[in-house]
């Protein structure tokens, strides 16, 4: 089990290892758009993982594929609905509303 972090709020959850960011994040009261149903297909769920970034899943290859067409997105950038909690260390994320240019 790791310790989920949400910026801006400062809200802490606990997740369960194999439980998407999305799903941890919608679990834990927060709003954050998934228009896709979490299947890689739209980036609205595009985070930052500030911390704990080796207590995710890595990026497979449909993730990579839509990150590659958003705009603002770095080093930190996650689809909230592909990352897994790996359960090995906790994690802090960064929710970007507009910022995000959804």
């Amino acid at each position: 089990m790791s310790t989920l972090t949400i910026m801006p709020s400062g809200k802490t959850v606990d997740v369960q290892e194999g439980m998407s960011l999305l799903d941890a994040i919608l679990a834990a009261g927060e709003d954050i758009m998934h228009k896709c149903g979490g299947n890689a297909e739209c980036g609205s769920c595009h985070i930052f993982v500030q911390a704990g970034k080796k207590g995710v899943s890595r990026t497979a290859a449909p993730e990579h594929a839509k990150l590659d067409t958003i705009v603002g997105v770095g080093s930190k950038s996650r689809l909230a609905c592909q990352a897994k909690v790996l359960g090995t260390e906790d994690i802090t994320v960064e929710l970007l509303g507009f910022a995000s240019g959804f």
